[in-house]
């Protein structure tokens, strides 16, 4: 924003005349087109491009459809973000109010249709950071917005509207070489993608951009130009990574949008430091404060889960299957059992289940009646009280009993994913039991069929509490579990 706003108002001494926003296009595109690839070299990010897919582990593919279309959306994202702050006579905060704002609403657009959860502190964020907006814009002074600004700003919408479509089919999948394999296709792409619509602009005789690819590369101030694209090059990573997160839109766009509006502030602070333009308003203060209570709403979760697994108390272990009938609630069984074998304090742990498919009609439901004959071709005799199968009722999986575990044992990969799907700060601590291979689901099957199928738990369960940290140690890292 500052180089922007002191190219396009000819502030010494970085610029001597004013540019116009078409012309310093080019040379910002070409800036950014340039250092792409020293960060995907620098990183050793480039390798993720060639990997591919591998069962149980990264389960999506990144056709060259969705190539071209993630550049081209983000290209549109990246070339409209440069032009709306250059319009003359514009209002930066108004641009700003319709380029955030309108993300921020569209984002839980964007997880209602793809089925997203949405955490409630995700929501009170998205609440706050619109409230933020809505409250710096009475400090705007020029309402003027010309139609080559209305239309930039849509399309910049639109860019956000088809990327994060993209991105959520594709990506945003909790993987590492899944989401690093888009981040490396979209941000080798979009830069691309960017320099020729250019390149077609000019061609087609728009003034601005021919003179943006001729005369003006020639020029002093091409350089800062092109410094705008490097600039904006360390914002896509950041930006992009944030949004790659597997949590909803709805979180990821306002942890993003609160740090942009905060180094709005600051930038406007050293305009008016370095060319006397005007301070930021008391309206514009005020959303800050807004935007710092919103990023302590994002925090919450995480924070509230430290505190509940670090309170001295017991620890709570969790199973998790499906319905939560056969296969979690038998996991806690037999691990109590084990416990109980072992000799540990009965107030060391809480061990628990739930399952990720518990549809309302199912709270609960008893357990399956082959869990009390698998339980005894175990040798186990599970003791009287809530626990016992006969009593045990099924019940959902929730974030709150998620973040409360230090740890959480999964049936299958795809219950690992449900879990993160409502939890994703919980991904350290959320491991499959069987950190081999999946333990499928004995429903409708005989009843030596569920035999075996508990006795895969047992040793399973007896495998993992060997691993399990004593009361001073932290829960083990994920690994490849």
């Amino acid at each position: 924003m500052l180089l922007l706003k002191a190219l396009t108002g000819g502030i010494p001494p970085v610029a001597g005349v004013p540019v116009d926003g078409t012309v310093l296009l080019p040379a910002a595109a070409l800036g950014q087109l340039a250092v792409m690839p020293v960060f995907l070299a620098a990183s050793g990010w480039w390798r993720y491009a060639r990997a591919t897919g591998t069962p149980g582990t990264d389960r999506t593919v990144v056709s060259l459809a969705h190539v071209v279309g993630a550049g081209f959306f983000t290209s549109l994202v990246i070339g409209t973000t440069a032009l709306n702050f250059t319009f003359t006579g514009v209002s930066v905060l108004l641009v700003l109010l319709l380029m955030r704002g309108g993300v921020l609403i569209a984002s839980p657009l964007i997880d209602k249709a793809r089925e997203r959860h949405v955490t409630p502190s995700a929501w009170t964020a998205l609440l706050l950071s619109l409230a933020a907006v809505l409250v710096a814009v009475g400090g705007v002074r020029d309402f003027h917005l010309p139609p080559a600004a209305v239309a930039s700003v849509c399309v910049y919408l639109i860019g956000y509207a088809g990327r994060f479509e993209i991105m959520s089919r594709v990506a945003k999948s909790g993987v590492v070489a899944s989401d690093r394999r888009y981040f490396v296709l979209e941000h080798a792409t979009a830069p691309v993608c960017l320099v020729v619509l250019l390149v077609a602009g000019a061609l087609a005789g728009q003034p601005g951009l021919r003179a943006g690819f001729t005369t003006f590369l020639t020029t002093p101030e091409a350089l800062t130009a092109a410094a705008v694209g490097v600039a904006y090059e360390v914002l896509f990573v950041f930006g992009t990574l944030i949004y790659l997160d597997r949590r909803a839109f709805s979180w990821c766009v306002p942890v993003n949008r609160c740090a942009s509006l905060v180094s709005g502030v600051i930038a406007a602070y050293l305009l008016h430091h370095v060319a006397g333009l005007p301070t930021p308003t008391t309206a514009e203060l005020v959303g800050l404060a807004l935007v710092v209570a919103a990023i302590g709403a994002l925090c919450y979760p995480t924070v509230a889960s430290r505190r509940l697994r670090s309170g001295g108390g017991a620890r709570r272990v969790l199973f998790v299957c499906g319905g939560n009938t056969f296969r979690s609630p038998l996991a806690e069984l037999v691990a109590r059992d084990e416990v109980a074998r072992q000799g540990r304090a009965a107030s060391s742990l809480r061990i628990t289940s739930a399952g990720v498919t518990v549809p309302a009609r199912w709270w609960g439901a008893r357990m399956s009646p082959h869990t009390t004959t698998a339980l005894a071709g175990l040798g186990i005799r599970p003791a009287p009280g809530a626990g016992h199968p006969r009593l045990r009722r099924a019940r959902p999986v929730t974030p709150r009993l998620c973040r409360s575990s230090a740890l959480i044992y999964c049936m299958t990969r795809d219950h690992r994913d449900a879990v993160l799907a409502v939890a994703p700060e919980v991904a350290g601590r959320t491991l499959c039991l069987d950190p081999d291979r999946d333990i499928p689901d004995p429903h409708g099957a005989s009843a030596d069929v569920h035999l075996r199928c508990a006795r895969h738990i047992q040793r399973a369960v007896r495998q993992r509490l060997r691993q399990f940290p004593g009361p001073d140690q932290h829960p083990p890292a994920l690994g490849t579990g």
